[in-house]
């Protein structure tokens, strides 16, 4: 098994990354393979398209002002948090596989700025393969050296872009889409204009293929407009397969400041660590 990338902030990368998925049950996500009912075939007229895009468009104006809660799932794997901006703090955890798998993975970031601090806790058949595992501190929140991380992706949190999954560039993303019901969308978007999002792993972007030009997805928005949940219904390919990318949002405006580590729950993250995440 090859460790290719491991994202804190970008951690939709890190729950499809190939390399990592391949760790878990290779059939999970299968339900994902194909377009839901109320999906637009590739190239069929769809009435309403316009509006339609629009209204999604601004279903992600109040991600921007970074008070909020979400949530992603994909490949047996999940992560959950909350952003806080007007206290320039953000907690993500993430959780990768589970016991029965090769490598089972949580994560527990914790940013505030200018500070940030990940516990990691490792498990499963190929843990005690990984390099350098045994200093890694596992239990413990290991405070990160931002000026190791600057510009990392792996281990940073942009406060200038505080949504994870990318939602408003994906929504640009757009080929088709109508209403399917009040608040609900279902259509198809190019995941290929969509690599920054952070959503889709850009190595299963491009093991997609034409595929990554017509992607069904789904989307509901809440009573004011709000996006509230996105599902991406990505297609087998390469050595990911198909699987549904699920984000959801929540609390907006009503999200808490993330709390910080205590002093006697910190070590100084090891060489090792950042390794493991570069």
């Amino acid at each position: 098994m090859t460790i290719r990338r491991f994202s804190a902030a970008v951690f939709a990368a890190t729950l499809l990354t190939p390399g990592l998925a391949a760790c878990n049950n290779s059939g999970s996500g299968e339900a994902g393979a194909s377009a839901s009912p109320g999906s637009v075939a590739p190239g069929s007229a769809s009435p309403g398209t316009s509006e339609a895009k629009q209204a999604l468009l601004n279903s992600t104006n109040e991600i921007r002002n970074g008070n909020f809660r979400f949530t992603m799932t994909g490949v047996g794997s999940t992560a959950e948090g909350q952003v806080h901006e007007p206290s320039q703090s953000a907690q993500i955890k993430v959780s990768i596989g589970d016991a029965s798998s090769d490598l089972m993975m949580n994560l527990d970031v914790v940013h505030a700025k200018p500070d940030s601090w990940v516990k990691l806790d490792l498990g499963g058949r190929s843990a005690s393969s990984i390099p350098g595992a045994q200093k890694l501190n596992l239990g413990k929140y290991q405070h990160l050296d931002q000026t190791r991380i600057k510009g990392n992706k792996s281990l940073g949190f942009d406060f200038d872009k505080v949504d994870p999954a990318g939602s408003a560039v994906l929504t640009q993303g757009i080929i088709e889409v109508r209403q399917t019901g009040e608040g609900s969308y279902a259509g198809t978007l190019d995941v290929s204009k969509a690599a920054e999002a952070g959503s889709v792993d850009p190595t299963v972007i491009t093991a997609l293929g034409a595929q990554a030009q017509s992607v069904p997805f789904t989307a509901k928005l809440d009573a004011q407009g709000r996006l509230s949940e996105m599902v991406v219904q990505i297609p087998a390919a390469g050595q990911s397969a198909a699987q549904d990318i699920k984000i959801t949002y929540s609390d907006y405006g009503n999200a808490a400041a993330a709390q910080k580590p205590t002093a006697d729950q910190v070590v100084e993250a090891p060489q090792e660590f950042y390794n493991l995440f570069n």
